[in-house]
Protein backbone atom coordinates (compact mmCIF):
# COMPACT_ATOMS: atom_id res chain seq x y z
CA UNK A 1 0.00 0.00 0.00
CA UNK A 2 2.90 2.38 0.59
CA UNK A 3 4.23 1.82 -2.91
CA UNK A 4 0.88 2.62 -4.47
CA UNK A 5 0.64 5.87 -2.54
CA UNK A 6 4.16 6.83 -3.63
CA UNK A 7 3.30 6.26 -7.29
CA UNK A 8 0.11 8.24 -6.89
CA UNK A 9 1.95 11.20 -5.45
CA UNK A 10 4.61 11.23 -8.21
CA UNK A 11 2.14 10.84 -11.04
CA UNK A 12 -0.34 13.46 -9.77
CA UNK A 13 1.36 16.64 -11.29
CA UNK A 14 -1.03 19.44 -10.57
CA UNK A 15 1.83 21.99 -10.72
CA UNK A 16 3.73 20.48 -13.70
CA UNK A 17 4.33 23.81 -15.48
CA UNK A 18 6.30 25.26 -12.59
CA UNK A 19 8.39 22.08 -12.39
CA UNK A 20 9.36 22.35 -16.04
CA UNK A 21 10.39 25.97 -15.56
CA UNK A 22 12.68 24.98 -12.70
CA UNK A 23 14.18 22.22 -14.88
CA UNK A 24 14.93 24.58 -17.79
CA UNK A 25 16.23 27.45 -15.64
CA UNK A 26 19.86 26.17 -15.58
CA UNK A 27 19.88 25.83 -19.37
CA UNK A 28 18.55 29.36 -19.78
CA UNK A 29 21.14 30.65 -17.33
CA UNK A 30 23.96 28.89 -19.21
CA UNK A 31 22.76 30.36 -22.52
CA UNK A 32 22.65 33.88 -21.08
CA UNK A 33 26.17 33.50 -19.68
CA UNK A 34 27.46 32.13 -23.02
CA UNK A 35 25.87 35.06 -24.85
CA UNK A 36 27.59 37.68 -22.71
CA UNK A 37 30.96 35.89 -22.48
CA UNK A 38 31.32 34.44 -25.98
CA UNK A 39 28.80 35.51 -28.61
CA UNK A 40 28.54 39.25 -27.89
CA UNK A 41 32.31 39.96 -27.73
CA UNK A 42 32.85 37.95 -30.95
CA UNK A 43 30.23 40.05 -32.76
CA UNK A 44 31.90 43.25 -31.53
CA UNK A 45 35.29 42.01 -32.79
CA UNK A 46 33.77 41.17 -36.18
CA UNK A 47 32.22 44.63 -36.49
CA UNK A 48 35.47 46.38 -35.56
CA UNK A 49 37.43 44.22 -38.05
CA UNK A 50 34.94 45.00 -40.83
CA UNK A 51 35.20 48.72 -40.07
CA UNK A 52 39.02 48.51 -40.09
CA UNK A 53 39.04 46.68 -43.44
CA UNK A 54 36.59 49.15 -44.96
CA UNK A 55 38.80 52.09 -43.90
CA UNK A 56 41.99 50.81 -45.57
CA UNK A 57 43.73 53.41 -47.71
CA UNK A 58 46.94 53.92 -49.65
CA UNK A 59 50.21 54.07 -47.63
CA UNK A 60 48.75 52.21 -44.61
CA UNK A 61 51.13 49.70 -43.08
CA UNK A 62 49.25 46.43 -42.60
CA UNK A 63 49.81 42.95 -41.17
CA UNK A 64 48.28 40.01 -43.02
CA UNK A 65 46.92 36.81 -41.49
CA UNK A 66 50.15 35.09 -42.52
CA UNK A 67 52.20 37.56 -40.50
CA UNK A 68 53.61 39.54 -43.43
CA UNK A 69 54.03 43.29 -42.93
CA UNK A 70 53.67 45.54 -45.94
CA UNK A 71 52.46 48.88 -47.21
CA UNK A 72 49.30 49.33 -49.30
CA UNK A 73 50.20 50.78 -52.70
CA UNK A 74 46.77 50.69 -54.32
CA UNK A 75 43.16 49.95 -53.37
CA UNK A 76 41.84 47.76 -56.19
CA UNK A 77 38.20 47.24 -55.16
CA UNK A 78 36.03 46.33 -52.18
CA UNK A 79 37.60 42.89 -51.94
CA UNK A 80 41.30 43.39 -52.76
CA UNK A 81 44.22 45.74 -52.16
CA UNK A 82 47.72 45.82 -53.58
CA UNK A 83 50.44 45.50 -50.93
CA UNK A 84 54.20 45.89 -51.33
CA UNK A 85 56.32 43.63 -49.12
CA UNK A 86 59.87 44.95 -49.24
CA UNK A 87 61.39 45.94 -52.61
CA UNK A 88 59.65 43.27 -54.70
CA UNK A 89 56.68 43.71 -56.99
CA UNK A 90 53.36 44.46 -55.28
CA UNK A 91 51.07 41.57 -54.34
CA UNK A 92 47.27 41.51 -54.51
CA UNK A 93 45.81 40.66 -51.10
CA UNK A 94 42.24 39.94 -50.09
CA UNK A 95 41.07 42.58 -47.63
CA UNK A 96 39.60 40.06 -45.18
CA UNK A 97 43.07 38.56 -44.60
CA UNK A 98 44.41 41.83 -43.20
CA UNK A 99 44.42 41.51 -39.43
CA UNK A 100 45.97 44.77 -38.27
CA UNK A 101 46.68 48.29 -39.46
CA UNK A 102 49.85 49.65 -37.90
CA UNK A 103 50.00 53.33 -37.00
CA UNK A 104 52.44 55.46 -38.90
CA UNK A 105 55.49 56.22 -36.71
CA UNK A 106 55.87 59.78 -35.51
CA UNK A 107 59.20 61.46 -36.18
CA UNK A 108 61.46 61.64 -33.13
CA UNK A 109 61.77 65.03 -31.49
CA UNK A 110 65.22 66.62 -31.56
CA UNK A 111 65.52 67.75 -27.92
CA UNK A 112 69.30 67.41 -27.53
Amino acid sequence: MLVTEAYAQAAGGGAGGAGMLVQFAPFLLIFVIMYFLIIRPQRQRMKSHQAMVAALKRNDTVVTAGGLIGKITKVIDDAEVEVRFGENAPVRVVRATITEVRAKPEPAANDS
